[in-house]
């Protein structure tokens, strides 16, 4: 879908509009802030664009149109090849147009496209004299830019020194990677600044810095390479020849950071059909990169055709840059709203002013913990850059105060627990309710009682309302303690409705450790983690004995995660021990507890963990999409115990490390991932045959 413009109706309209985008694309390339998310600056420009087609003999000198950084930034050193943008498109049609009049200006089609993701950070030019690193300059308005060498040393992915020593400008892309822009935030917040709004702000506003008292690192990505005046000419004439692909293995063999390290690596295509398909492959694994991406660049691949399309003033004719749809925008934060889990932690949520982002409606975010909106130091009537990507929840990113009117209002925490009104445990940065589970009692119970727990048919929501109410239920053990007299005397419960409660209830003893534990719902346990932890100690007075150090042998538990997981089973102790008096089973069917798996050197080994033998042993297993016969009617959960019982290892993402992808209908991204990577497919179909000794 083509990204809606800016409608402008007059003269005036169009002159605010300039100046609107020019002082927006001027904060922008000064320090990476900006009073327009990447998005509506976009629409804001297409309008002006638009207007002047329509009004040719009223464009105003100082329009952004047609100018490199939308005139807005300059530098003081030339550019020996100006440094172009790109012109974009947003749609099939557009892409199909622009390929149509590229191949009008050749006089043939393009033999060769070449397609790869279009890093979200900022263009610079890195020149090495004999292999060495000696100045790196920013894009500038094209002609010259500025020098930001000073940053030398801080970009990874921009060796010092190439692997031969020649003579080069290496042409490409500075950003932060997700971890990266966090560490930034935190170290800057720490020095008393105020956090970046997203990493592409981050990144703008680091490379031009000088003189802080603290270094934070930022990545390159090349996608260029070019001859400097003093290069030799036999390499000169080389590079001028090579196609776009072929200069790309040779950056990379040089050491430079290129996209063919990524999930998302430069391809080269025949056909447009073939371009849109890699389009729809990168849109799909956007959510799954480490780094920001805004869309997708399209080259001629060959030198002959780009040097036969030349160049316009602002952009090449033999490249356009694919948008995908925004995953961030900014507007504002109205009101926190502070809620309760089932485990008692009490978590704010931001409710925003209604925004669009890549076409959903977005009226929520998250803003994780009291700790956080400190450190961002988040207020109420702020603007905010909101991010979303897939199927992930919205989050905040981070305030935009240059946009602070003071007007803005602080956050108030919650003095005691907003659901039940006892007091707030504040030791750790996710703050809880001093009653734990017991605040929230019906969500816990109806959490354990789930199909992926313990699986108790009949005991929904309304039924646990009931017991709780009754005062029959005051905690998980208790419901093995309930008489048929009891349930009977229940509101709507009759002979059969009570007889098959208790009979579930008698299936629900006999559930595996795994799933007794995920009942529990010890925070940093889920359902993947408590099969790990029940099949590594086999049984619960092995978990329950366990300290931190011996819980880190477990795959997925770090230093962090493995203290607060003792606390919360010592804290559980008492309710442990009365399942275990209600006949509970505690123990982990075809787990066997190793010591030894626990010893110093042995590490990651989980010896206990996976089955010695099995049609999936020393495989790692993700599975996407609906399954169909006879996997049909099982949970993901039963797909993974499944995995596991076959001796292979579950996985939620797919990655080099992958053994097989089952993938069922309507799989996406999973599956356009696992087909990037040469990860082998199976249908449900072929994935039951396999390990079809083990269904049950």
């Amino acid at each position: 879908m083509t990204t809606p413009v800016v409608q402008i109706v007059d003269a005036a309209a169009y002159a605010q509009a300039v100046e609107d985008a020019v002082t927006a694309a001027a904060a922008y390339y000064a320090g990476g802030t900006s009073s327009l998310d990447d998005d509506a600056y976009d629409r804001l420009v297409r309008g002006i664009a638009a207007w002047e087609a329509d009004h040719p003999d009223q464009v105003l000198s100082g329009s952004p149109t047609g100018k490199v950084a939308g005139g807005a930034a300059e530098g003081d050193v030339p550019h020996t090849v100006a440094m172009l943008s790109l012109d974009n498109v947003f749609s099939p049609e557009q892409f199909a147009a622009w390929a149509a009049s590229l191949a009008r200006r050749l006089g043939h089609d393009v033999e060769r496209f070449s397609a790869e993701p279009k890093f979200d950070g900022l263009a610079v030019a890195a020149r090495y004299t004999q292999g060495r690193l000696t100045r790196l300059i920013t894009r500038g308005d094209g002609i010259a830019g500025e020098d930001v060498s000073h940053a030398i040393g801080t970009v990874q992915g921009l060796p010092d020194e190439l692997a031969e020593p020649v003579t080069v400008e290496v042409r490409g892309e500075v950003l932060m990677t997700t971890v990266q822009f966090e560490h930034a935030n935190e170290v800057r917040t720490a020095h008393g600044g105020q956090p970046f709004a997203n990493p592409r702000n981050a990144a703008a506003g680091t490379l031009r810095a000088k003189d802080r008292a603290y270094t934070v690192a930022m990545t390159f990505f090349g996608y260029g390479l070019l001859p400097l005046p003093d290069t030799d000419d036999v390499l000169a004439e080389r590079l001028s020849a090579l196609a776009h692909s072929e200069l790309m293995t040779l950056t990379a063999g040089l050491g430079v950071n290129t996209t063919a390290a990524t999930l998302v690596p430069g391809v080269t295509a025949a056909t447009t059909d073939e371009v849109l398909t890699r389009v729809k492959e990168i849109a799909a694994l956007r959510a799954d990169l480490p780094f920001g991406i805004d869309g997708i660049v399209i080259k001629a691949d060959l030198a002959a055709d780009q040097q036969a399309a030349g160049s316009g003033s602002r952009a090449p004719r033999w490249a356009i840059a694919y948008k995908l749809p925004a995953v961030e925008k900014i507007t504002r934060l109205l009101e926190v709203e502070w809620n309760v889990g089932r485990t008692g932690i009490i978590a704010p949520r931001g409710v925003l002013e209604p925004v669009e982002i890549d076409g959903s409606t977005i009226t929520y975010a998250t803003l994780h913990n009291p700790a956080d909106i400190t450190r961002r130091d988040l207020r109420l009537g702020d603007h905010v850059m909101v991010h979303r990507a897939g199927d992930v929840i919205p989050r905040i990113e981070a305030p935009v105060a240059h946009l602070r009117t003071g007007a803005e209002q602080p956050i108030l925490f919650p003095q005691v627990c907003p659901r039940c009104g006892s007091g707030i445990d504040t030791s750790q940065e996710r703050w809880r309710c001093e009653q734990g589970r017991n605040c929230h009692l019906v969500a816990s119970l109806s959490y354990a009682a789930g199909r992926d727990q313990l699986d108790i048919e009949g005991l929904g929501a309304t039924r646990v309302v009931q017991l709780v109410e009754a005062g029959l239920v005051t905690d998980l053990a208790g419901l093995f303690a309930l008489t048929r007299d009891q349930l009977l005397a229940l509101e709507r419960m009759g002979d059969t409705s009570t007889d098959n409660l208790l009979a579930a209830l008698a299936k629900a003893r006999t559930q595996p450790l795994s799933r007794v534990l995920c009942a529990l719902g010890v925070r940093g346990t889920g359902r993947s983690m408590s099969r790990r932890i029940a099949r590594h100690f086999a049984t619960m007075d092995h978990i329950r004995a366990a300290d931190a150090e011996a819980l880190q042998q477990v795959e997925g538990i770090g230093p962090e995660k493995a203290p607060s997981i003792v606390a919360e089973l010592a804290e559980l102790a008492p309710l442990i021990d009365g399942l275990a008096a209600a006949g509970v089973n505690m123990t982990e069917p075809g787990a066997t507890f190793t010591p030894a798996a626990a010893e110093p050197g042995t590490e990651g080994t989980d010896a206990a963990s996976t089955p010695a033998a099995g049609p999936l042993a020393g495989m790692t297993v993700v599975v996407t999409g609906a399954m169909t016969g006879p996997l049909e009617q099982l949970s993901r959960n039963q797909m993974n115990e499944l995995i596991e019982r076959a001796g292979g290892r579950s996985s939620s993402s797919v990655s080099r490390k992958t053994t097989l992808v089952v993938a069922g209908d309507n799989a996406g991204s999973k599956r356009a991932k696992a087909e990037d990577l040469g990860v082998r497919l199976a249908t449900p179909d072929e994935f039951a045959s396999l390990v079809a000794d083990h269904l049950v």
